[in-house]
């Protein structure tokens, strides 16, 4: 135990102290003006008793001291092991008074911040509500003392307009708002269950403006009431500082008869309902059903059916030429990625591309992509050719910061010169996209390439943006296109879009021509280039060379011959 060497020292030191003071007093009290062998013996006597009582004393102390010492770190160590709650041993508070008030409020003090750290790791900060591990650790140990027969909901609460509030007043009404959300969620989860007797419910805050409720024993029938009376109570405005905010949420229900037994089973069910309820006009509430466990199933196969795509190299790329109205001559193509799946077949991107978005895999899709589209450039430069390349670029490569970078390092290393590059950037995300997204692109096209919109028509543009926007060239959409040579009125809006494209100074593109009399009259109303599948069927890099060739040596050709 402890080492009392220190204290015994000093109990040495003053026993010694006591002798030689003793010694001088008798030595004083026995004095006859010298001293002599029989006074200093008669004076040593007393001086060595005083010095014995007073090691025995000391002695005694120390040994007191030391066994409290020993029971303080006893109990230290104790509560380094987590017990803050045990009293501190008697014998440190007598012997050493000092200690053991100190480790007493040592140990209150600690016990406040483990509370506060719990609390912190356990509830959201913003509405008191259980985080996402603490709601899913609950959540878990409730199903896991659940009969396998006893009935259980989940609903998964995503607030419809929250963001609008938060970004138009501020995040401190965003928390406010959020902290009223909780409170009213709290209050519908306890009436529901004290309405159907059910177990006590938890509710708990995901992430955002994401919220979750389980509700244990709530019978399958009652589900689609409650998460209806949730959505009536959150429709109703909210004061955030004297003014009203109105949002409503779309809500995803998860019953655990449904065949989802875990939580994550239950999560993941729920969470595909409140996207449907989305889908479906939002302010809704959807319970998952079997066609949504075949789209869960479905979506889960293409999420592990793209990953393995990547791995194993399965995408492609195709190109579709864009022609001159004018002289039929190839001046672009756009390139189409494909997917040769080894069951499915070739299968187009509208059919994967969306998918690959929402779970991110976009971005090592686009990154295989950047890497082909820099080499095939590269190929098209070394043999001689001066049409562009065009290279759709989506929302989540946009909003991948170095998605512009990787393709102009990409460019620069395999010597593809930035003049046969062409970005194609849909409508809807032109009017969006970040300056910082547009600073980059104006970047590229300052070395050479060249900025497309695609899909005009199709979204809400804004005349001053698209003037004040790095683009060269607008692509009609197809829906624009379709009924030009049939429908006058179609006619009168596709050659209103192109004069307002070339006010613009840009080219008119029209694309998604199918028929030969619609490229026709495309060309009289002014458009500049022409695409679609009456133009030319998309085709491997290797075939499109050969196709562009033999329309050179045949100058007379129109466009929409076949290859």
């Amino acid at each position: 135990m402890i080492d009392g060497a220190t204290l015994r020292s000093r109990g040495l030191v003053f026993a010694l102290a006591a002798g030689a003071i003793a010694f001088v007093l008798a030595v004083l009290a026995t004095w006859s003006g010298h001293v002599d062998i029989a006074n200093a013996t008669a004076a040593l006597i007393p001086a060595i008793v005083c010095a014995l009582f007073c090691w025995a004393a000391a002695e005694r102390a120390v040994a007191g001291t030391a066994a409290a010492i020993d029971s303080a770190i006893a109990r230290l160590i104790d509560a380094a092991d987590g017990d803050l709650a045990s009293p501190i041993p008697a014998d440190v508070g007598a012997s050493v008074p000092l200690l053991s008030t100190t480790m007493a409020s040592l140990f209150d003090q600690l016990s406040v911040n483990l509370a506060d750290v719990e609390r912190l790791a356990m509830y959201d900060s913003v509405t008191g509500l259980p985080n996402r591990a603490f709601f899913r650790r609950t959540c878990e140990q409730a199903l896991a003392a659940m009969m396998p027969e006893m009935p259980g909901t989940l609903l998964f609460i995503d607030l419809d307009r929250f963001k609008a509030v938060n970004d138009t007043r501020g995040h401190a009404a965003g928390d406010m708002l959020l902290a009223q959300v909780a409170q009213r969620l709290r209050v519908a989860a306890e009436s529901a269950a004290a309405l159907y007797m059910s177990a006590a419910p938890l509710v708990g805050r995901l992430a955002g403006d994401e919220f979750t409720i389980f509700l244990p024993g709530l019978p399958d029938a009652a589900a689609g009431v409650v998460a209806r009376d949730v959505l009536a109570t959150l429709v109703r405005p909210f004061d955030i500082g004297g003014a009203q905010a109105c949002v409503g949420a779309s809500i995803g229900i998860a019953n655990r008869a449904s065949g989802t037994t875990t939580l994550t089973e239950l999560m993941k069910a729920a969470d595909v309902a409140m996207y449907h309820a989305k889908e479906q006009g939002r302010g809704r509430a959807e319970a998952f059903t079997p066609m949504l466990a075949s789209a869960l199933a479905t979506r889960d196969r293409i999420d592990a059916d793209l990953r393995s795509a990547i791995d194993a190299r399965e995408f492609a790329l195709v190109f579709q030429p864009q022609v001159s109205a004018r002289d039929d001559q190839v001046v672009a193509a756009e390139a189409l990625l494909r997917w040769r799946h080894p069951v499915e077949g070739v299968k187009h991107a509208a059919s994967f591309i969306a998918r690959a978005e929402d779970n991110g895999l976009i971005v090592e899709i686009g990154q295989w992509e950047v890497a082909e589209i820099a080499r095939t450039i590269a190929l098209w430069a070394r043999r001689g050719a001066t049409h562009r390349l065009g290279v759709n670029v989506g929302a989540r490569q946009l909003d991948h910061a170095g998605f512009i970078a990787e393709l102009r390092g990409a460019m620069r290393e395999a010597g593809a010169p930035p003049a046969l590059l062409e970005l194609e950037i849909g409508e809807t995300l032109a009017m969006h996209c970040s300056d910082s997204a547009l600073a980059s692109i104006a970047a590229l096209r300052a070395e050479g390439a060249r900025v497309a919109i695609d899909d005009f028509g199709t979204g809400y543009s804004n005349i001053a943006r698209l003037r004040d926007l790095p683009i060269d060239r607008i692509k009609l959409d197809r829906s624009i296109v379709e009924h030009v040579a049939a429908r006058r009125e179609a006619r009168t809006v596709a050659h209103a879009a192109i004069g307002l494209i070339h006010a613009l100074g840009c080219e008119a593109v029209a694309s998604g021509i199918e028929r030969p009399a619609q490229a026709e009259v495309l060309r009289v109303i002014g458009c500049d280039t022409l695409q679609g599948h009456g133009i030319a069927e998309p085709m491997d890099g290797a075939v499109l060379l050969d196709w562009i060739d033999a329309r050179r040596a045949q100058p007379q050709a129109r466009a929409m011959m076949a290859p």
